[in-house]
């Protein structure tokens, strides 16, 4: 009888679930083992709802948007809720996710998924289920690692935003605000914003005030050029405010964030009575097909998931690291603190260089 490996996608989708889904069955088929996967994320491995993956329909899947697996961010999983909260799962869910895993015949299980996702992989690691972790989210702010798959591809469709939205912005000498994902980790505005020519850059980690905004405007205004582009991240916040909430906390759900870029347009045109337009790409980041940078990222990331299976490493992610390429590190290492934009990173510096504002030059008036 074939020995026998199960993977889950959990988490929001982006793009590159799909990729790595291939480089697992095909490495893992190159090892004489069938594979299976979990629909649904997590509640998949809890209902034993799943399908026999075959080796012959891989092939389409590396550009392939989306997951074929399906995945959920909320339910019985749910272990960070409301603004950072964390929770530990029910011992009955966990009981019963370890005898699944036994009843089917699982050597290992891959878990596709970011912190949170992998949060309750090192959970169920630690009640005894044998697996390894691959590092997915667009907001690349997983520690231990420096790229996760999905964010090259986020920073590529909102560095195409900025682009189109530089055109419309001088044409009709208008201030332009964009909102980008990224939840508390600036990472996608920033690289977005440099990669785009951004004249206002506003981070999470980089609380902002309006004054340095309107000396951005002016400076740009004094110079003869009568447009500004601001890139937002939809976790940033004011100096001494807190995080934009797009809707009420539910129970057993993370907060949602938005609508701190059309909160900074009202507030540049009531201050400075600038006209101000906000687009907010929101999902259109998560979607389509993965770019080069992540189809390689993915492909690496699943063949070296399933050798670790193979060498019975289990508790460990895969990892993007300047020493090995791709490595592994204990998913422990990797969960629970956020790996944010830091104040001194040489990308800051970058921006600040090129005279791009960060919104924080001009001392707070109160």
């Amino acid at each position: 009888m074939k020995e026998r490996i199960g993977i889950l996608t959990g988490g929001g989708d982006c793009p590159g679930l799909n990729a790595v889904i291939r480089a697992v069955v095909k490495t893992a088929t190159k090892l004489d083992w069938e594979t299976i996967g979990f629909l649904g994320g997590y509640e998949g491995l809890l209902d034993k709802e799943y399908l026999h993956l075959d080796y012959k329909k891989m092939d389409s899947l590396l550009n392939r948007g989306g997951t074929i697996l399906g995945t959920s961010n909320k339910g019985r999983f749910a272990v960070k809720t409301g603004v950072g909260q964390l929770n530990q799962l029910d011992p009955n869910v966990m009981a019963a996710s370890l005898k699944n895993f036994h009843e089917l015949g699982l050597k290992g299980l891959v878990c596709v998924g970011g912190d949170g996702s992998l949060t309750i992989a090192q959970q169920l690691f630690e009640g005894g289920i044998p697996l390894v972790g691959v590092p997915k989210t667009i907001d690349n702010d997983l520690e231990g690692t420096l790229l996760t798959f999905g964010f090259d591809s986020a920073v590529s469709c909102a560095m195409d935003a900025i682009d189109r939205l530089h055109t419309t912005a001088e044409s009709h000498n208008r201030i332009m605000v964009v909102e980008l994902m990224g939840r508390y980790a600036g990472w996608i505005t920033l690289w977005a914003g440099v990669s785009g020519g951004a004249d206002v850059i506003l981070l999470p980690e980089i609380p902002f005030n309006y004054q340095s905004i309107h000396a951005q405007i002016q400076k740009r205004e004094e110079m003869g050029k009568h447009f500004t582009i601001i890139a937002v991240s939809e976790g940033a916040r004011e100096e001494g405010g807190s995080v934009t909430l797009s809707e009420p906390l539910e129970a057993n759900r993370e907060a949602k964030l938005g609508g701190i870029g059309d909160k900074i347009a009202k507030e540049i045109t009531k201050r400075f009575g600038k006209e101000c337009r906000v687009c907010v790409l929101g999902h259109l980041q998560r979607g389509g097909g993965p770019t080069s940078l992540d189809r390689v990222l993915c492909t690496a990331f699943g063949a070296t998931a399933v050798n670790l299976i193979r060498d019975g490493k289990f508790g460990y992610m895969t990892a993007f690291t300047p020493s090995s390429v791709v490595g592994a590190i204990k998913i422990k290492d990797a969960v629970g603190k956020l790996r944010l934009v830091r104040p001194d990173n040489p990308m800051v510096a970058c921006a600040r260089a090129m005279g791009i504002s960060l919104g924080d030059e001009v001392p707070h008036e109160n």
